[in-house]
């Protein structure tokens, strides 16, 4: 995909509007997105650009939709919320560094890039890394590092971060990415079987690690391996 093909124009027209756009905004902040600064890239990053052309009119709903290979790109409503989370109040320190697990179309590493210092993201089959690496550099998203891998096992060589964004759900919280949390920074993920999941927000603390309930969610699991 070339970003400005006839159809896939950033700009966007008809169901991938401007306009159809803001309305997608305005439904997350009554929603209770509360960050300006989330919604602005809400608004800005062009998610029609992430998914089939046959879907492009649903690009702005809030809804997940498929991508092929059996996954599929995050409700906006969520990566909005994890975004949210993971830069916390606004009161906290810029995350420099940061590990998204689960790059998947590359939605959410658009969304996250230009809040973060470098975003490190890893993606277990390579056809979805491959299409997202060139969707975000035609983008201009020169902040990101890929990575064709295991989730499961982060990225060891670039820890510590100071956030961690993973896209999809393990029956627990993997403790070599919380290993891989600097101090003071935030795991957002989601975790439990299918049907009985629940989006957490993991901070590392001196003494140890806090964790809160954000809301119920529905992810694919988190699977080991790559493909």
């Amino acid at each position: 995909m070339t970003v400005g093909e006839t159809g896939n124009s950033p700009q966007g027209i008809g169901m991938t509007s401007a306009r159809t756009r803001e309305r997608l905004v305005q439904r997350l902040a009554a929603s209770g997105i509360h960050s300006e600064t989330v919604l602005e890239r809400i608004r800005a990053v062009p998610r029609h650009l992430f998914i089939d052309e046959a879907l492009a009119s649903r690009a702005y709903e809030d809804s997940a939709l498929p991508i092929g290979q059996g996954q599929t790109i995050s409700q906006p409503y969520i990566v909005a919320l994890m975004t949210q989370a993971l830069l916390g109040n606004g009161t906290l320190r810029r995350p420099d560094k940061v590990l998204e697990v689960g790059t998947g179309c590359g939605y959410q590493t658009a969304v996250l890039a230009p809040l973060v210092g470098q975003i490190f993201t890893i993606e277990r089959i390579a056809g979805l890394q491959r299409a997202a690496r060139q969707r975000l550099q035609a983008l201009g998203c020169a902040n990101i590092r890929f990575r064709h891998g295991d989730g499961f096992e982060g990225w060891p060589g670039q820890a510590p971060f100071d956030g961690i964004l993973v896209a999809a759900a393990p029956l627990e919280v993997p403790p070599i990415l919380m290993e891989q949390l600097a101090p003071d920074g935030r795991l957002v993920i989601p975790v439990g079987p299918a049907g009985n999941q629940d989006l957490v927000r993991i901070t590392r603390t001196a003494t140890g690690f806090e964790r809160e309930h954000l809301c119920a969610v529905s992810f694919v699991p988190l699977v080991e391996g790559k493909g």
